[in-house]
Parts: structure tokens; C-alpha cells; sequence
């Protein structure tokens, strides 16, 4: 099995490549704008810009094309980045119908099913794709998932995987999507408890490679088994302030700190934090593929918690009081204090 892999330098590509490597029988063609480093000898890589390359030579002689490069993130409003990912997304379909090609995996969110009051816990694949209509990565990431279907309809026998990943997140660090949901939570967050999903980076590179494996053909859900509900992810988050209002508040002020920079959160994320979106993973679990970090284990590898946030929450609660308290009693006593002064100037 011969496999392109595109965005083959970032954070989920270099993984992808890493496992398929590992694969007895598959080769990897690694292709990226970016020159690849630490990756596998056995790899062959070339420099390729989606944008103008010869896009036929690169592809031809594949069994399954990864498109895993992109050019917006979840964080992003910006028209024409939108427009340049259109643009190399139906590049890469219009290559892919001339060469052949028999399989292709495409990259998209669990997003796209949108944040609705009533929507069932778990969504599966059967859920209506819905985005909501103000969360432009959202609605991108729905237009690509119909394009690419538009190249599967005619082809007989080829095969289309759209993964529909939760919010990702790696060592260390939450991305882009993860570090988003986190800032519309905090501060002004509109109310609104819904449980949520966190997925490692390595476990969405092993489901990929699972529907590699697979050949799958349809759209496949990746998480973890469960979701965190809002009081576990309380206590994962620790100590965060946070004034409850209406969401239309919310939306006001999460625009006003996307317009002057404050924060990475376009105000049509405010929904994803108000009502449900976490998905099943069954059909996923059915090509034999686990999860290795639970929601929350992803969360706790994926942050690094401040000496208060390693404090157990009822433990922080109790702080908090003596600490209003103290706080009360400092008033009480400056107050006695500025009295008899006064007294003693008369």
C-alpha cells in the first residue's frame, strides 16, 4: 500500500506518518510546504505547496490520499484564509478524480453537527450535519465534507473517510479548538453546563491510520469513550472566574474581546458552550480501534496545573471562604480603625 500524506509537518500529520511507517507493506510519500524534521528514514518526503504543485505527479500511484493540511484553524474569521482552503481542498478532489484515486481520508469536526438544545447524548454519524450558522470554522468545515462528497457520488468503488474528531489536544498543550472553548468559558460565559470531550492528538493519528487499515468508506466519529460532565470539569479546570449571563451577553463580549484582541474567541463559539455536541465512538471502535487517553487523562497531560489548581476543590472552596471571610474582617477592622482616629482628632 503506497499512502500521501498531506500537512505531513504538523502536530497530527508527523504522527500519522510515524504510524504508517510503522506499518509492514505501506509506504508513505510525506508531503508538506514546510521540510519535514525527525521523521522515520524510511519515509520519502518532497516539498510541495498545495497551493500551485503539479498535484497529478504527487498523487498518482496511490492507493489512499490523508489530506490533513490546512489553512485556517478553529481560532481564525478570516475570509481569505477561508477562501484559500476552498481553494486547495478542491485542488486536491480535482487530482484525486483524474489519477483515480481509490481512497481518500479527510480531516473535519465534530462541530459540524452544531451546539443545539436537544441534541441526543451521544451524537452519531446518523445526526443531522448542522453547524451553528455563526461559527465560520464550523460552516467551513461542513462546505469541505460536501465537496469531498461530490467527489465520492460518481465513483464506483472508491472509498471517502470524513473524521469527525472532538476537540484535540497534545502534550502539554490544548489546540486551537480546545484552547478556544476554554477562553468562551471563562470570565463573561454564557449559561450553560454541557458536558465535554477531549481527544490527544495520538489517538486521532491511530484512528486515522485505523480507517487507513480499513479502507473505510463514511464519516466516523473520534473521542474517547464518555464525555467529562460539568462538575468533573470543574475540578479539572480549578479556580477559573466566571460571571453567568444570557448568551446574547456572552456573544457581545466575547466579540468585543475577538476585536481588540483579548482573547481567542470569535463570539459564534459561544453556543458550543451552552448545549451538547460530544459524539459516540462506536463505529470507530468497530474497526478495532481504542483510545489510549481518556476525556480525562487528554485534559490532564494536556495542561499543567498551577500550585492552587493542585489543591482538591472542596479543599478551594473552603480557601475561598476563609478568604472572604478575612477579606470581610480587614474591611470591618480599618473601618473600626478610621473611626477612633477620627474620634481621637476630636
Amino acid at each position: 500500500m503506497r499512502v500521501v500524506v498531506t500537512g505531513a509537518t504538523g502536530a497530527l500529520g508527523r504522527r500519522v506518518v510515524r504510524l504508517l511507517a510503522e506499518r509492514e507493506g505501506t509506504s508513505v510519500l510525506a508531503v508538506d510546504k514546510v521540510a519535514p524534521t525527525e521523521i522515520d528514514p524510511a519515509v520519502e518526503t518532497k516539498l510541495v505547496d498545495l497551493v500551485d504543485a503539479d498535484l497529478d505527479a504527487v498523487f498518482a500511484g496511490a492507493d489512499t490520499v490523508v489530506h490533513l493540511a490546512s489553512a485556517t484553524s478553529a481560532g481564525s474569521t478570516q475570509p481569505a484564509e477561508a477562501e484559500l482552503e476552498m481553494a486547495i481542498t478542491r485542488r486536491v478532489l480535482d487530482s484525486a478524480a483524474r489519477v483515480e484515486l481509490g481512497h481518500l481520508v479527510v480531516m473535519s469536526s465534530a462541530m459540524v453537527y452544531g451546539a443545539w438544545t436537544g441534541n441526543p447524548v451521544p451524537l452519531t454519524e446518523a445526526a443531522a450535519v448542522r453547524p451553528n450558522p455563526d461559527f465560520a470554522w464550523a460552516q467551513q468545515r461542513a462546505r469541505i465534507e460536501r465537496l469531498a462528497e461530490e467527489w465520492r457520488s460518481p465513483r464506483d468503488g472508491a472509498a471517502l473517510t470524513l473524521l469527525r474528531p472532538a476537540a484535540v489536544v497534545t502534550g502539554g498543550q490544548l489546540g486551537q479548538l480546545a484552547r478556544t472553548l476554554h477562553a468562551a468559558r471563562v470570565g463573561v460565559a454564557a449559561e450553560g453546563d454541557p458536558p465535554v470531550q477531549y481527544l490527544h492528538a495520538d489517538d486521532l493519528a491511530s484512528a486515522v491510520v485505523a480507517c487507513v487499515s480499513a479502507r473505510y468508506d463514511g464519516v466516523v466519529n473520534v473521542a474517547p469513550d464518555g464525555w467529562i460532565p460539568p462538575d468533573q470539569l470543574a475540578d479539572l479546570e480549578g479556580p477559573t472566574p466566571r460571571l453567568r449571563v444570557p448568551a446574547w451577553v456572552a456573544r457581545l463580549f466575547s466579540a468585543f474581546r475577538w476585536r481588540v484582541g483579548l482573547a481567542p474567541t470569535p463570539p459564534g463559539v459561544v453556543p458550543y458552550t451552552t448545549s451538547s455536541w460530544v459524539v459516540s465512538n462506536d463505529r470507530l471502535k468497530a474497526l478495532g480501534w481504542r483510545a489510549e487517553y481518556s476525556n480525562e487523562e487528554a485534559w490532564v497531560v494536556s495542561h499543567e496545573p498551577n500550585p492552587l489548581e493542585r489543591i482538591p476543590a472542596s479543599r478551594r472552596q473552603e480557601l475561598a471562604l476563609v478568604v472572604a471571610v478575612a477579606a470581610v474582617a480587614a474591611v470591618v477592622v480599618a473601618g473600626v480603625v478610621v473611626i477612633i482616629r477620627l474620634r481621637r482628632r476630636d
